[in-house]
């Protein structure tokens, strides 16, 4: 086995590891930490791949500022050492029906599909390239869907606070 399948292995696995523990902590600091590992597992393969601006795109955005961001408004709205409830088993056993229906999926498309290796790329994927269409406002250009994805962020934001801030008035 190569060099590059062995580090590959083992950061799917380390990422597999810290998903499994983000959504299964019943401490919610603790499960932004361990989305945070799973966040670096990420730019980790994007490094591996030679994606290096969406290596530095997904630590800067997601490992650096939206980890940040759960944890200033857990810190802000809960207390730390609060345990979340333990789920009911209607809902656990819904939850893996879904996620084993999701997964024969997936195995079914991914052994069903031929994957056919491209010559050349189509378009040049330099930096300037890439920040000229996720600047751009023409056809191609991403940036309403920046700003609206933004806006919907920002009221759920203020929507966790409020009920958070709701919740522990009552209490």
């Amino acid at each position: 086995m190569a060099t590059s399948a062995i580090i590959f292995y083992t950061i799917a696995g380390i990422m597999i590891i810290f998903s499994l523990l983000a959504v299964t902590s019943r401490r919610i600091l603790r499960a932004a930490v361990y989305l945070l590992f799973a966040l670096a597992g990420t730019a980790a393969l994007y490094f591996m791949l030679d994606y290096q601006f969406l290596a530095a795109v997904q630590l800067i955005v997601y490992a650096g500022g939206i980890v940040v961001l759960i944890i200033f408004s857990i810190l802000l709205t809960t207390h730390i050492n609060e345990k979340l409830e333990k789920p009911a088993w209607g809902k656990v056993f819904i939850t893996a029906t879904l996620v084993l229906g999701g997964l024969m999926l997936t195995l079914f498309v991914l052994t069903n599909h031929e994957f056919v290796l491209g010559t050349e790329p189509t378009a040049e994927a330099t930096v300037s390239v890439i920040g000229e269409r996720l600047l751009g406002y023409q056809a191609g250009g991403y940036v309403l869907p920046f700003e609206v994805i933004s806006i919907l962020l920002l009221a759920a934001m203020i929507g966790a606070i409020v009920i958070a801030k709701r919740n522990s008035t009552k209490s």
